[in-house]
């Protein structure tokens, strides 16, 4: 059976490399002392802007577990981004949590303090502040949701792991612009039902994904594509949602795991209490791969850009052996490389002719981005 490769087409700048630094801290915010752990990558050398990823842990867990159990570091360390994982507050059974589960203006503001949190590692790091994305499993998941409600001026896009809206903020959800989201869940998960409910009154996974579908103009009809089941023992499948064609590009994009229970796919530590954890899928590669196509400026820019004004073709795509790169005039002299979702450059070379013929032979199977360094205004195409 020959090997497929899916690419998806990304214009970017490149980034040098250096060593990673791991740093527990704490702020002041709202008068109470708050604590986080910032993960700098071994790329970052100060010498050019990097993103951003919040990664938030779920209800009863902290920073220093979500960093393992929903891991972005070797990520983080060829990609070039830092990984910012924050703790949440206690509450009254001292189980550590983010202030998402009641009516807004209740209890903590967990959403000011993660904006205090950024002041604090934008005053002392190159940070890019288009690019700031927001992560988390379960109550994280929540709290993603909440920062793309309330935050949508600081937050380019939001994964949520195993999460959703109570019904009691969903009303109060006012994002300002297009919010690019993924929600990954699965079926069998009985903390956070997929079909909503709980005890407090989860909206429903389906409705989820359609609000926010709904809410970029994307197009209602999905494209869904079935996963490779490449581990039949994790006793799960996924089917992956694209609801494209959204305002700036936004688009939303759910994996449905099939019998999948409460968990984070891909890592390697198992609950066997919260049920199937999906190996078909890697969470944070998906994660990473959904955030690197958005920044904040373009979602923000209500003056429609024209891809066809400076669009890549690449056929036939996806690809086994050799794919055609037809390039516009612009980008003539420029390098690329194709890139996989663990961040990692795994082929690189020179555009200098309008059709070029690209090998991924030797490559294994998977989805790979393909980046250009240019000039142009940046602009993902996924064919």
């Amino acid at each position: 059976m020959k090997k497929y490769l899916t690419i998806i087409l990304f214009f970017a700048i490149s980034v040098s490399v250096k060593s990673q630094t791991t740093i527990i801290d704490s702020i002041t915010s709202d008068g109470l002392t708050r604590y986080y752990t910032l993960y700098v990558p071994a790329a970052y050398d100060g010498s050019e802007e990097v993103p951003i990823v919040l990664n938030l842990h779920g209800y009863g867990s902290a920073a220093f577990q979500q960093i393992f159990y929903g891991e972005f570091r070797p990520i983080a360390d060829t990609a070039n981004f830092i990984m910012l994982v924050p703790d949440g507050t206690q509450d009254l059974l001292g189980f550590q949590f983010w202030n998402t589960f009641v009516s807004p203006g209740i209890g903590v503001d967990d959403a000011s303090f993660i904006s205090n949190l950024l002041d604090t590692i934008i005053a002392e790091y190159s940070i890019d502040e288009r690019r700031i994305y927001s992560t988390g499993m379960s109550n994280g998941g929540f709290m993603s949701y909440e920062l793309a409600c309330t935050l949508s001026n600081r937050i380019a896009a939001i994964a949520s792991v195993t999460g959703s809206i109570v019904e009691a903020r969903i009303d109060f959800c006012d994002p300002q612009h297009p919010m690019p989201v993924m929600e990954i869940h699965g079926t069998n998960d009985l903390t956070v039902p997929y079909d909503g409910g709980g005890i407090s009154d989860f909206v429903p996974i389906p409705e989820i994904v359609e609000y926010w579908a709904e809410f970029n103009n994307c197009n209602m009809t999905p494209t869904i594509t079935d996963i490779p089941d490449i581990d039949p023992g994790d006793g799960s499948t996924v089917q992956h949602f694209v609801y494209s064609g959204g305002t700036n590009g936004a688009t939303v994009e759910h994996f449905k795991v099939i019998n999948g229970g409460h968990t984070w796919p891909g890592t390697i530590f198992l609950i066997p209490s919260s049920g199937s954890t999906n190996k078909d899928i890697n969470a944070s590669a998906e994660i990473w791969r959904f955030f690197s196509q958005y920044q904040l400026d373009d979602l923000t820019n209500q003056d429609e850009i024209l891809a066809e004004e400076l669009s890549l073709d690449i056929f036939p795509n996806p690809v086994s052996d050799i794919f055609t790169l037809i390039s516009p005039i612009e980008i003539l002299g420029s390098d690329y490389q194709l890139i996989n979702l663990m961040g990692q450059t795994v082929k690189s070379g020179y555009i200098d002719s309008k059709q070029t013929n690209i090998s991924v032979k030797n490559l294994p199977e998977g989805q790979y981005i393909f980046r250009v360094n240019s000039t142009s205004t940046p602009i993902v195409i996924i064919n």
